[in-house]
């Protein structure tokens, strides 16, 4: 999953970042308001942290700004503000949760995967497709009781695709998710990561259930 960062606090962006990276999730980072705000509206992220005290802009009219822009990404904001007041407003303006500063990375983890498990309309925090679990806390995966070894990558891909399933996600919104904003979208890395889940997932189901529709992208295939 890709998320953004908007925090002018260039020591605790980068902990943040760093600590979130280890768990799994891809990184992009704004330390003011302006090119945070630029970023949040040009790509497309899973998930937004959102500082209110920005030397730039306020946080609240960032968060004003995308929701009236049509940009629903999942937004929590994180600030040192902590009056009631201040927080009833960032919830009224769109916002999908609230912490306050100083917080614990596997509380931020949490809320992450929470909010976002509540924007895809699930309940269960175990993503279930036909005989296919997926675990995104644990990031383990099940196809007819074998479990199956996949690299970070792979299980990011098909994190994604189960997330969106019955859609066909192109190959340009899969590379959006699980890469940052570093990733060169000429390389033949994701065909690559993708091969190798379609041959992992094949040998485990017996059948192809990871399918290329030309022109438009892959999908699940599963009963």
């Amino acid at each position: 999953m890709r998320l953004l960062i908007i925090e002018d606090n260039i020591e605790l962006s980068n902990f943040t970042k760093i600590g979130l990276e280890k768990m799994g999730f891809y990184v992009d980072v704004s330390n003011n308001g302006i090119d945070g705000e630029e970023k949040a509206y040009v790509n497309r992220y899973d998930a937004i942290l959102l500082d209110l005290n920005l030397p730039d802009k306020d946080g609240l009219e960032i968060l004003k700004y995308l929701r009236t822009s049509k940009i629903n990404v999942p937004i929590i904001i994180i600030t040192a503000r902590d009056e009631i007041s201040e927080r009833a407003l960032g919830l009224d303006l769109g916002a999908d949760d609230y912490i306050v500063k100083p917080f614990q990375l596997i509380e931020i983890r949490s809320r992450i995967h929470a909010i976002i498990r509540r924007f895809h309309g699930r309940t269960n925090p175990i993503i279930v497709i036909g005989c296919i679990t997926l675990n995104p806390l644990t990031r383990v995966v099940n196809v007819k009781g074998k479990t199956l070894s996949l690299t970070t990558k792979e299980f990011d891909i098909l994190q994604h695709l189960a997330e969106l399933h019955p859609a066909v996600v192109s190959s340009e919104e899969i590379a959006e998710h699980i890469y940052d904003e570093n990733f060169d979208p000429f390389s033949s890395v994701l065909r690559v990561h993708i091969a190798r889940l379609k041959k992992k997932l094949n040998a485990a189901y017996g059948k192809d259930i990871l399918l290329n529709i030309r022109g438009k992208g892959y999908i699940l295939c599963v009963e």
